[in-house]
Parts: structure tokens; C-alpha cells; sequence
């Protein structure tokens, strides 16, 4: 069995480490904090990733130059997230670190190494922790380990782990991203490792466990690694976006609807939603709400309508990376929503340019699925090819559109 009700809501970021590495650069400045481009530093991006995939509690263990962290992200927000920042007195380990904050810590939180990058769906890794593991790391294969070290994993569970080697063999490396329980920290002391003394003990009693993934991977501890980073990551924080109508095509269209009780998902609908997350693209909602401006219920209902829809799929592993809806109709009953030809009601782009404003969004490989031409109008005012869904199989048709070799011609209706 595993824990799959209550969606994991905190991220605990480790910004303690000296970099020492990589010599004059964090002399001055901690590690996380080195710009990867003007006015971006690798923990901003960071930090926009965690909130995107809808963990709202990020604490940041910070420790070398730790009055830096608490001036740049104290008491700050990122999207929903609320940031906080504890500076340790003194160095202590990873263990250590965790140890001194378990009164904070929730039942099952996100762990971050804060000097490294694995693109991956987070929220999908922070689903599925069985009941018997105090832990999950996430972990890559890898042709080169002499950097790293391996781990030895076994039907999902992890049996060992081995010390760096000059011969750089094949294997499974650890990436910096751990699934943990508030019961393992509560036997760690001060100083302590996680890496050398908690995950080894864990492992021999057979209750952590690993999850592969091949997706990029970066850490910043050298030289080399970090110019990687100056290059990459500006480039690929950009990512296709997938962009969804709402009812009709993830709910059932019901008819204005807006309670949570009406909320009924349209077939995989969900699955659909994680297999784009899984595949690095952008999920957005483009919703006409009309029933705004006709009075029946009020703006505060749909975004309660939306955050049940992410508390749905948080719980499944996906999430909405942001929720855009129009309240605006030409013959509104409720005068402040009376607009003419509204900029974001569809069949107007508003809604999609706007998304491409606020988003490092591609839009070469993005789309939209609608179930009404005012959707498909839309998507091709903005530049985008839209498909008509008409009410069978999401998952199957978002496969058939980013699956399929660009030669097949499917119902698209806009063009970029």
C-alpha cells in the first residue's frame, strides 16, 4: 500500500554548503545564489519549479553565507508558495540540519539538495511512498559515476550504496531529491549525514526506496558544472504548453458548473494531465466563465472550483500549472463584468497571450484542445494548432498529438 489521499505540500531546499569547489565564486556569494543569467540565480529557479508543481511550504536550510538567503527570499512568495528561511548556527550535516527543524517538519515532505537540478515531475515522485519506507530518492542512470557514487536498487527498493570510484562505471546515481518521512529524522543526531549514516541503515532494514528517471540532471559543484548551468538552464526553463479548455473537456459539463460537488472528470482526464507533467510540459486552463457575469455564482466560487481540481490531481501525482478564466460576457447581468468583446473571452487569444507573457512558454510545440470552435478560434489566434476533443479519451488524443510523427495529419483546426 501506499500514501496517496493527502498530497505532500512541503519542500525543504538544503543552501547550506560552502561550494568550496568552485573557488572565488561562492567566496562571497552561497552557491544556490550564483546567477545562471542577469538578475537569475540557480535558486530562483529552483524555488519556481517546486512552487509550479504545487508545494506551497518551502523552507530553506541555510547555513555559509546564510544572511544572503534570508535577505533575498525571507517570508517571500513564489507563485502559491510561502518561502521561509532558518539559518543553522552551525554546520551540522544534512542529518543534522533536519534534525534541528523536525518540529516543522509535515508527516511526509520534499527533500532538495539546493545545488542541483533534476528536471522531472516532482509532484508525481512525491506520489507512492509505501507504508513500510521511511524514504524514496530519486535516481539516474549514469556512464560516468566517479563524480557521484552508485546505489544498488532492487524491485524499487534500495539495497546499498557504494563509495565514489576513479574507473567511472555505469550505475544509478542519486540526484539530490528525496521523498522522507518525519519518522526517519526523528532519529538522526546532530552532526550527522543523511547520505552517509541515515539512507545506508535505512537501506539494510529494506524500507528505502528508488525511483529511475532519464531526465536531465545538473549539480553546480564545479567549475565546469556550473558554466553548464549558464548555458542550460536559461534555454530550458522554456517548455511546451499544453493548454486545456475547461468544461467539456477536463470536467463534465454539467452547466455553470461550479460547485466542488459538481466537479466530474471527463475520461483520463487526470492521466491526461500527468502524462504531459511527466513529458516537461506547461498545463494551463483557458476558461470562459459566463456564469459570472450572469450573476449565478461569484469569482471566489471558480477559483474554489479550480483548487479542488488541483487537489484532485496533486493527489494523482499531476497539477495545473496556472488557471486563466474570463468572467467578462457583452450581455452581463452583473454591470461590471458587461464587456463587449472582452480581450480574453474565447474565441479572442487574451487568455493564451497572456499565459505567454507570465510563462517561459514554446510556443512551436505548444497546443490547445477545446470542445467548441470558439476554443479553436482561439488557439488560432494566437498562433497556436488547436484539436477538437469530443469527449472519448483525453489521454488518448494528447498522445496522439505529441506522440505522433509530425507527417500524420490529425483533426487540428490552427496552424502555427
Amino acid at each position: 500500500m501506499s500514501i496517496l489521499n493527502q498530497p505532500v505540500r512541503q519542500a525543504i531546499v538544503l543552501v547550506g554548503g560552502k561550494g568550496t569547489r568552485l573557488g572565488a565564486l561562492t567566496s562571497e556569494t552561497p552557491k544556490p545564489m550564483l546567477e545562471v543569467a542577469p538578475g537569475l540565480s540557480f535558486l530562483d529557479i529552483l524555488i519556481a519549479e517546486i512552487a509550479r508543481h504545487g508545494f506551497d511550504d518551502i523552507i530553506l536550510l541555510a547555513g555559509h553565507l546564510g544572511h544572503q538567503i534570508e535577505t533575498r527570499y525571507k517570508e517571500r512568495q513564489c507563485l502559491a508558495a510561502n518561502i521561509r528561511v532558518i539559518s543553522e548556527p552551525e554546520p551540522a550535516g544534512t542529518g543534522g540540519a533536519l534534525s534541528r527543524i523536525r518540529q516543522l517538519l509535515d508527516p511526509v515532505f520534499l527533500l532538495m539538495n539546493g545545488d542541483s537540478w533534476f528536471d522531472i515531475n516532482l509532484r508525481g515522485f512525491a506520489v507512492g511512498l509505501p507504508l513500510d519506507a521511511l524514504g524514496k530518492i530519486a535516481l539516474r542512470p549514469e556512464r560516468d559515476t566517479a563524480r557521484f557514487g552508485t546505489v544498488q536498487l532492487r524491485n524499487g527498493r534500495i539495497e546499498s550504496f557504494s563509495e565514489k570510484t576513479a574507473d567511472g562505471r555505469n550505475g544509478l546515481i542519486s540526484c539530490g531529491i528525496y521523498l522522507l518521512r518525519r519518522d526517519l529524522v526523528s532519529n538522526l543526531q546532530s552532526p550527522s549525514s543523511l547520505e552517509m549514516d541515515a539512507f545506508p541503515a535505512i537501506a539494510l532494514q529494506g524500507r528505502l526506496c528508488g525511483e529511475v528517471y532519464d531526465n536531465y540532471f545538473l549539480d553546480i559543484g564545479l567549475p565546469a558544472t556550473f558554466e553548464e548551468a549558464r548555458s542550460q538552464l536559461p534555454r530550458r526553463r522554456h517548455r511546451p504548453a499544453a493548454f486545456f479548455d475547461r468544461d467539456g473537456v477536463l470536467n463534465l459539463d454539467t452547466g455553470y458548473a461550479h460547485r466542488p460537488a459538481d466537479l466530474r472528470w471527463m475520461n483520463n482526464a487526470e492521466a491526461a494531465v500527468r502524462y504531459l507533467n511527466d513529458r516537461g510540459y506547461f498545463v494551463f486552463v483557458v476558461t470562459n466563465q459566463a456564469g459570472v457575469a450572469k450573476g449565478l455564482y461569484d469569482e471566489s466560487a471558480v477559483v474554489a472550483f479550480h483548487n479542488v481540481m488541483q487537489q484532485h490531481l496533486l493527489e494523482r501525482g499531476a497539477h495545473i500549472d496556472a488557471f486563466y478564466y474570463c468572467p467578462y460576457h457583452s450581455d452581463a447581468l452583473v454591470p461590471q463584468y458587461r464587456i463587449s468583446e472582452h480581450p480574453d473571452r474565447k474565441p479572442a487569444p487574451g487568455m493564451i497571450l497572456r499565459a505567454g507573457r507570465e510563462w517561459p512558454i514554446i510556443v512551436e510545440s505548444s497546443f490547445l484542445i477545446g470542445d467548441q470552435k470558439t476554443d479553436l478560434e482561439a488557439a488560432t489566434a494566437a498562433g497556436l494548432p488547436g484539436y477538437h476533443f469530443d469527449g472519448s479519451d483525453l489521454l488518448g488524443l494528447v498522445k496522439a498529438i505529441i506522440d505522433v510523427p509530425k507527417s500524420v495529419n490529425l483533426d487540428c483546426a490552427g496552424a502555427i
